[in-house]
């Protein structure tokens, strides 16, 4: 199947081959052509924004309460179907996210294909390990429901086991973090590369991929300090992929002619 871009290198964007081709920013395929993936690719991203959201700004500030375990489990029982909406929501996050991957990839391979296929691999780690992280919240909801029998261990140790698989969650996210920061940096490359965005949009994200891994080390290293000032360190990532979300719905992308256009006007 004919694409909307297609690399043949991994630094030019080519000239099409005849004039059936599709052509970037001028796709005659209702399919691929470079708006409508961008537009796909903004409601993908959009999705990701909401069900990221609600399972990791809503739901766990809501049952995990950091070193107490009595006030993690009563939280975890109290709400036990928003803990299971969450997990589900997590999933589906992860499923948006590579599949908004995939279509970024083939809108902007044609600017660099080994970036572009280093920026998937970041975003399949990041899903990969963020799913994962979501057995750990549901199993410290079986723990906490009585779904596992931990008797045994009496109450107080029951409570310990469930703030440990959310503990497990919490910080499972954080290593997650290093792979859905480090993405934006080969995005922001891409972007800028291929001309299709605003080169301060490209510059913002690569920004806000280096401050997701600042306020990953701080969380790890200086976890006393980490909450004073992230707030703060997480806004140009805020602001990177909010702008990325309304350009790609909005505006789609910039209409970009290939090199070859002018040669092959010429030739024909």
């Amino acid at each position: 199947m004919t694409t909307a871009v297609r690399a043949v290198s991994d630094s030019a964007v080519p000239g099409p081959a005849t004039n059936h081709e599709t052509r970037a920013g001028t796709g005659t395929s209702s399919v691929t052509s470079p708006k409508r993936l961008a537009r796909i690719a903004g409601v993908l991203y959009l999705l990701v924004g909401i069900t990221g959201g609600f399972a990791e700004g809503f739901v766990e500030p809501k049952v995990y309460v950091a070193g107490d375990a009595a006030a993690t489990a009563a939280a975890v029982v109290a709400n036990a179907g928003l803990v299971r909406l969450g997990v589900v929501s997590d999933l589906l996050d992860q499923t948006f996210f590579v599949f908004l991957a995939l279509t970024l990839y083939v809108l902007l391979q044609h600017a660099h294909r080994s970036v572009a296929r280093a920026m998937v691999v970041l975003v399949a780690l990041a899903a990969g390990i963020s799913s994962l992280n979501a057995v750990f919240e549901f199993a410290g909801l079986r723990v906490a429901t009585g779904e596992i029998d931990m008797a045994a261990l009496g109450t107080a140790g029951s409570n310990a086991v469930v703030l440990l698989l959310l503990d497990m969650q919490h910080y499972g996210l954080l290593v997650a973090q290093i792979f859905f920061g480090l993405w934006l940096v080969p995005l922001g490359y891409l972007a800028y590369k291929s001309a299709m965005f605003p080169k301060a949009l490209a510059g913002v994200l690569i920004v806000g991929g280096a401050c997701y891994l600042i306020d990953l080390l701080a969380a790890f290293l200086l976890p006393s300090v980490s909450q004073q000032f992230h707030g703060f360190i997480v806004i140009p990532c805020a602001i990177a992929e909010i702008w990325m979300v309304l350009y790609l719905l909005v505006w789609g992308v910039r209409t970009v002619r290939p090199v070859g256009d002018k040669h092959d006007k010429h030739s024909s």
